[in-house]
Order: C-alpha cells, then sequence, then structure tokens
C-alpha cells in the first residue's frame, strides 16, 4: 500500500507523511515493534517512535502489550470512517459557530491546483437552481457524473460540450478540446474557466462578474452553432 497515491490520501486524513509510510508498513505486515518498523520504512528509530505514539492518538495504531511492545494497526475503513465521522461533528460545530461573513463574487478569483478546482466544481454543481454550460474532456466530467446525473434527475438543464461522455437527459454537443480546457457557467451567473489536467499547478479563474459571464456564454453559444446546435 505504501505507494505515493495512498500516502497522498492519508495525509488528507490527518496523517503526516512519515505517520502514512509507517502506517502503511503497519497494514502490510500486522504488529510490528519500532526496531521492526525501523528497519522496514528506513526512517530512524526516534522519528519512528514518534510517528508510532502519533498514529495512536490518532485512532490509527493500537498499543499491543507483551514480552516487546508491538503496534497493531486499525483496519483502514474503521480509521478512515472514524475520521470522517470526526470531521463531520467538527464541521456541524464550525458551521454554527465560525464567524460569518458575506463574500462577494463581483471580483474574480485565483484557484490553483487540480484538488481545489474540483471542489470548486462541485460547490457550483451543488449549488445550481436552473442550468448549467459545461465544456471539458470526457474523463474529468466522468469525476462529476453522479452530480450531472442527479441535476438531470431534478430537472435543471445540462448541457455539455465534450467528446465520447453519455449522460441521459443532459443535451450533448460533441466535440474535443485542448487538453484540460475547462469552461463552466452556472446560472448564468458565475463561471470558472481555465485548466483541469490534475496537476498542482491547474489555474482556473471563478467569477460572478456579469461582463465575464456574458463573454463566456456568448462564446460558448457560438460554438455551440458551429457544432449544429441552437
Amino acid at each position: 500500500m505504501a505507494d505515493t497515491k495512498a500516502i497522498d490520501i492519508l495525509i488528507d486524513f490527518g496523517l503526516t507523511r512519515q505517520e502514512g509510510t509507517i502506517y502503511s508498513a503497519l497494514l502490510n505486515h500486522g504488529e510490528m515493534t519500532g526496531y521492526e518498523v525501523a528497519k522496514d520504512t528506513g526512517i530512524s528509530r526516534s522519528n519512528v517512535y514518534a510517528a508510532l505514539s502519533a498514529l495512536v492518538e490518532k485512532g490509527a495504531a493500537y498499543l499491543v502489550e507483551g514480552e516487546s511492545t508491538k503496534y497493531r494497526p486499525v483496519e483502514i475503513k474503521t480509521f478512515t470512517q472514524n475520521r470522517i465521522s470526526e470531521l463531520q461533528k467538527t464541521a456541524a460545530w464550525l458551521e454554527k459557530h465560525a464567524p460569518k461573513k458575506v463574500i462577494t463574487t463581483d471580483g474574480y478569483i485565483t484557484i490553483i491546483g487540480a484538488k481545489n478546482i474540483k471542489n470548486k466544481i462541485r460547490e457550483m454543481l451543488a449549488k445550481t437552481e436552473l442550468r448549467i454550460y459545461l465544456m471539458a474532456p470526457a474523463d474529468v466530467l466522468g469525476e462529476f457524473a453522479d452530480e450531472l446525473e442527479a441535476l438531470v434527475k431534478a430537472g435543471k438543464k445540462v448541457i455539455l460540450l465534450t467528446k465520447d461522455f453519455k449522460l441521459p437527459g443532459a443535451k450533448i454537443y460533441e466535440t474535443r478540446q485542448d487538453d484540460g480546457q475547462l469552461r463552466f457557467i452556472a446560472d448564468s451567473a458565475y463561471v470558472l474557466t481555465g485548466e483541469l489536467t490534475g496537476d498542482e499547478h491547474d489555474t482556473c479563474l471563478y467569477s460572478g462578474q456579469k461582463n465575464l459571464v456574458e463573454v463566456m456564454k456568448e462564446a460558448l453559444k457560438d460554438k455551440i452553432t458551429l457544432l449544429g446546435g441552437k
């Protein structure tokens, strides 16, 4: 399990990279002593013991007392579900108690990184009330298939410009765009435009600025017309 992607995901669940590496070693081997972990991972023993203590505190490992002290991994499903449950409770508290400030969308916001851009797409889809225009490669749309399907089922208008992507109930115009090109308009009020290739350096511009929305909307309509649409 100790591949880069797995470690990155464990970091999302609150572990450091070193803790993720050690947790992966425990999952691969079962109960281990600190010495065995250090030998397996190449991490110094002092750092191993500090990380093992942190894993116990974070609910990712158990301390097993015996002739020699060992550490047993908490099953991955149990660990992740517990973390999600804790975060949901924390999120509910924050929503209730955190300061609230009205944020205007007349300006321009730069969003950097594929993960942040995808989160913004999900937020926009969740808040859509009437319709969306979305131009993106099929692999990108596939990541949001459930959300797009839910919009269609809710009776909202879904217009997609893409290639080799199917969604019953959506209006799809077959076109091939530059790799990573993203154009997204929600409710004729909000725009997200830029590149989404999966890279941490991907950059998109988000705005509720009316002029930008209108310019992009007209550009997409022109493209649809060229593709034989109305």
